[in-house]
């Protein structure tokens, strides 16, 4: 068993940019969410809704506590979900535990790369930390909103392997169903 850390070393962590002892909150028990983008009546379709999208968001795990989600942690919080029909489009914003956190970078990748990987193309996606939670806000949004340095991020493999880690299906809740017929594979849906 660890020995209790100290409020010296706790208050230097913190200053490096490091939460030892984040606060885990209980999150409410939930049922699987199923989103059909393929249409309803007439062709149209019910728009996509800020629920849906944090459902997809809320058990990606934090780099720094693997055992903890984003949502226990309160990085991610379904207000912080904003989505529009015209052009499609989601935003999520998410405050890290501290503002000085080192993962908050890594932090955001993951979540671009949940939404890149769980939403079609057609959807206008941002993922920023909320205004005010980061002492290095505007220099973080701004890679997070460069595609191409997402991108080179995600061609380093041990980079990778830590977002797919965070990313992965989570034992305890399934992955979504979007069921749209680019994505449906093995006939699980018509």
């Amino acid at each position: 068993m660890a020995e209790p850390i100290s409020a010296a070393e706790s208050k230097a962590a913190e200053e490096a940019g490091q939460n030892l002892n984040p606060e885990i909150h209980r999150v409410a028990r939930r049922k699987r969410i199923t989103i059909d983008l393929r249409g309803a009546t007439n062709g149209e379709r019910e728009p996509v809704t800020r629920e849906e999208i944090f459902d997809l968001i809320r058990d990606v795990r934090d780099p720094e506590h693997e055992e903890a989600t984003l949502e226990e942690l309160r990085v991610a919080r379904i207000e912080d979900v904003h989505v529009g029909e015209s052009p499609p489009y989601v935003d999520v914003f998410f405050t890290p535990t501290i503002p000085h956190c080192s993962m908050a970078t890594l932090i955001g990748l993951c979540l671009s790369v949940k939404l890149l990987r769980s939403l079609p193309s057609k959807f206008k996606l941002r993922v920023a930390i909320a205004p005010g939670a980061h002492a290095s806000e505007d220099e973080i949004n701004k890679q997070l909103a460069d595609k191409e340095r997402v991108a080179a991020a995600l061609e380093n493999p041990h980079l990778l392997k830590v977002v797919n880690k965070c990313v992965s299906q989570s034992s305890k809740f399934p992955e979504p169903l979007w069921a749209h017929d680019e994505l449906i594979q093995g006939g699980r849906m018509s």
